[in-house]
């Protein structure tokens, strides 16, 4: 017996559910043959629409505008999309299959046998920021360091770990790692979508079978979901699961922490030692500030009008909790160096190597813009002590 292929009834439908390796050529093979065999009334894929798009469209990022992207504040949500996709590259390239391809070919079996097929899986992008909502400061910078040591680590898979690799998700497995390195965002990462797909499937079903293909990490989850929502114990409405949560009014007041402490560590200098001294300790956290920003987009190696927009704009950015100064840089370095198209075409590619990010202007736009945010961050931890010294000496 397969222990991959669970068969279960349903208020009278049933239901296939095919666990899956998405870095498997069984699990291919198996997938088209279940399907074929079966003939089921509908196919539900562990897809979203902008996933299944990035691995049947070869120009998918072609349509990417990096300096929107940094305008309307979503610069960190496109870092961890992309480095989540170098880390799904990396494996295929060990593997030799490309993440996903078994449920590429779920949907094209489908289509060619005329099976209605429908997406079952939340969208990454939801899945990330409802985790990032939940993260503080000390989580979010842990998580970004997972990613990122994650996609660009050189480290070739032993043996066994490529068998162990085969037994589930590329996708699933960095999530439960990450869920097991952040304890706070398990249930966004691994419980949350166990029930997301579990709904979306018992919406799907009909008046016939319905098999569903689903990382075998999701099995076990599924399966409970199900009875749950056929015993009437569980509500199939997962609509709040689609929608980010509003940040908390303690989270709000957050970005005005560093504002509020300059400002007033300023006016006490002024209080205590007239202009001359407030105006001292101004520009002492200017220079504290903009240069350390500035040298993130140095490390980047940033356009030099970049780099002086870094350091120009990262005390402004302070100031006000609406900006960053990566809008700053990130927006000078892709004016000064426009993406090419074959940055657009090559980004999956290059995101898989330090050589790469710095050779892309797509990814090097971004990289300037996390590391002058970086640098900015820091250049405010170091000044504030500094300041508060200076002023009581």
């Amino acid at each position: 017996m397969n222990d991959n292929l669970l068969r279960m009834s349903v208020c009278g439908r049933d239901i296939i559910l095919i666990g899956t390796a998405h870095i498997s050529r069984e699990s291919i093979a198996e997938v088209d043959r279940v399907i074929r065999e079966e003939k089921p009334g509908v196919v539900c894929v562990e897809l979203d629409e902008a996933r299944y798009a990035s691995i049947s469209e070869k120009d998918n990022w072609e349509k990417l505008n990096v300096t929107r992207v940094f305008r309307e504040g979503k610069g960190f949500l496109l870092i961890a999309n992309l480095v989540l996709s170098g880390f799904q590259r990396r494996l295929g390239n060990e593997m030799g299959v490309k993440p996903g391809e078994e449920m590429k070919t779920a949907v094209l079996t489908a289509k060619e046998l005329g099976i209605p097929f429908a997406f079952c899986d939340r969208e990454v992008q939801i899945t990330l920021r409802r985790a990032w909502a939940r993260c503080g400061l000390w989580n979010k910078s842990k998580l970004m360091a997972s990613l990122l040591s994650g996609a660009f680590t050189t480290e070739k898979l032993g043996e066994a770990e490529i068998e162990n690799l085969k037994k589930r998700s590329e996708l699933d497995g960095m999530m439960s790692e990450l869920a097991d390195y952040l304890p706070p965002v398990k249930e966004t990462l691994i419980d949350e979508r166990d029930r997301y797909l579990a709904a979306k499937i018992w919406t799907a079903v009909g008046r016939e079978n319905t098999a569903a293909v689903v990382g075998a990490g999701h099995l076990a989850g599924i399966k409970a979901h199900l009875e749950n929502m056929a015993a009437g114990r569980e509500d199939s409405d997962v609509s709040e699961l689609d929608r980010v949560p509003p940040r908390s009014p303690l989270s709000k007041a957050a970005g005005w922490i560093f504002p509020i402490i300059i400002i007033a560590l300023v006016a006490l200098g002024f209080l205590r030692s007239g202009a001359g001294g407030s105006l001292a300790m101004l520009l002492r956290w200017v220079l504290w500030n903009g240069s350390l920003a500035a040298l993130g987009s140095l490390i980047a190696l940033a356009h030099p009008l970049a780099i002086i927009a870094t350091f120009a704009g990262a005390p402004v950015a302070t100031l006000s909790p609406f900006i960053g100064v990566g809008l700053f840089s990130g927006l000078a370095q892709a004016y000064m160096r426009k993406p090419r198209v074959e940055d657009a075409q090559n980004i999956n590619e290059d995101i898989t190597s330090i050589k790469g990010i710095y050779r892309n202007r797509i990814l090097r736009a971004l990289l300037v813009f996390f590391l002058s945010s970086l640098g900015g961050v820091a250049g405010n931890i170091i000044s504030i002590p500094g300041l508060a010294g200076q002023l009581f000496k």
